[in-house]
């Protein structure tokens, strides 16, 4: 090869090693965007990502190469009236709100017996201590304007004072329990006993009886009943409630539970559902006690209760019986914490108002003082305390119980702010 065939050579090898060179570096440069790109993809672009995730339909399966972003949760949704209910409670004094703790008699308000009107007496005893509710018997009940009248007084009484409403109840049930269908000056027709609405087998006739009592009790003024029965029928024992209950099977008794409250509720009454735990018998006149296990009672008595909590039942009222099985000892249930806390509460998730039984009941007096039975009551979780046998006395012991400490005011806030709730509610 001479010198100008290796002076060619060198210029073909040259211009190879340049195309060469050339197109590497393009290679390099092109993996090093690529790289860059990857990155600042990885790094700003998962908000890009995120809407593909949520495209996915539900049941699909996200490529294996992608990670799924789980959905976030649903913020709760918050209850309106709870919230007022906790700010007016944050404004009220310990004094009001031991008031609104307590459901009497117009005649424990005023200090005189057999009351019939509300008129400056009962406004200023209620302006001195504001309670959450009123009960009215017989004797406080004459004739339909009458009552009509009193209870549009009292109502004005109470949204004057505290700016909402009271609870202003009686105890209706229809049969042999009954404060307006018995009663010769009203002009009301009994709906008969709950037993014999049972034995139809039709819930439309405990609803039908629910609205025709709720009808009724709502033209004269009255917002709350403490009905319905939602006892289990006990046969063969002299405390049974007997006819005043649906029956003895447990997801009957439910169904005509939550359709005679539907009914009533339906015309603007409350019902307060009766006697937890449901064991069936009347601690009215003196001490009753079941020997029935947690384990029994939530399988059959507790039924038609649960099933009250899971439709929204505002009001319950515990009983009286004594449960030695479930609380080893014989405390009625209704100063039990573990009744009414732990199994109420706790098991059937219930987070309404609990109402005690009559305070002024044999099975409460016979052991107790009306103070130390309504500390008992509201440290066992109870809100409301019905009838106390002396009012006076229950108020001021529960009034110590908070000062002393043996109750915290935080105590006494969660059960007003439950009541005040419901009162909100009814006032919308």
């Amino acid at each position: 090869m001479n010198r100008e065939e290796r002076r060619l050579k060198r210029q073909q090898d040259t211009r190879r090693a340049t195309v060469v060179f050339a197109v590497f570096a393009v290679i390099v440069i092109a993996a090093v965007a690529g790289a860059a790109f990857g990155i600042s993809r990885f790094v700003g672009g998962k908000a890009k990502e995120k809407p593909q995730t949520e495209a996915i339909e539900p049941g699909t399966e996200a490529p294996a190469t992608e990670e799924v972003q789980p959905e976030p949760e649903p913020a709760p949704v918050e209850d309106p009236f709870l919230e007022q209910a906790k700010t007016a409670v944050a404004g009220m004094t310990l004094e009001d709100k031991l008031a609104q703790m307590f459901i009497i008699t117009p005649d424990a308000l005023t200090g005189y017996g057999g009351v019939t009107a509300a008129g400056d007496t009962t406004k200023e005893s209620y302006n001195k201590r504001p309670v959450g509710g009123m009960i009215y018997s017989a004797n406080n009940l004459t004739d339909t304007e009458q009552t009509k009248t009193m209870l549009a007084n009292m109502q004005g009484f109470a949204k004057e004072r505290t700016g909402l409403p009271i609870f202003l109840s009686v105890i209706e049930e229809g049969g042999s329990v009954t404060r307006i269908a018995g009663n010769a000056g009203f002009s009301v027709t009994d709906v008969g006993t709950m037993q014999a609405v049972g034995e139809t087998g039709d819930t439309q006739n405990a609803y039908n009886a629910g609205t025709v009592i709720g009808t009724y009790l709502a033209e004269l003024g009255f917002n709350l009943n403490y009905a319905p029965v939602a006892d289990l029928r006990v046969e063969g024992d002299t405390m049974s409630l007997g006819d005043r209950t649906f029956g003895a099977d447990a997801n009957a008794v439910a169904d005509m539970v939550s359709a005679e409250l539907q009914g009533m509720e339906s015309m603007g009454v409350y019902g307060a559902v009766k006697f937890f735990p449901g064991v069936g018998l009347d601690a009215g006149s003196g001490s009753a006690v079941s020997n029935r296990t947690a384990e029994e009672l939530l399988a059959q008595e507790l039924v038609p209760f649960r099933r009250a909590v899971e439709e929204g039942v505002s009001f319950i009222v515990v009983g009286h019986t004594a449960l030695p099985q479930v609380t080893g000892d014989n405390v009625p249930a209704s100063l039990s914490a573990v009744v009414v806390t732990d199994l109420l509460r706790g098991q059937l998730g219930y987070d309404g108002i609990v109402v005690t039984d009559a305070m002024s009941a044999g099975a409460v007096t016979g052991t107790y003082n009306s103070d130390t039975a309504a500390v008992m009551a509201v440290s066992a979780g109870a809100d409301m305390i019905l009838l106390p046998a002396d009012y006076e006395t229950a108020y001021n012991g529960l009034l110590t119980a908070v000062n002393n400490g043996t109750i915290t005011e935080e105590r006494i806030n969660e059960s007003v702010t439950r009541i005040v709730r419901v009162k909100l509610a009814m006032n919308r």
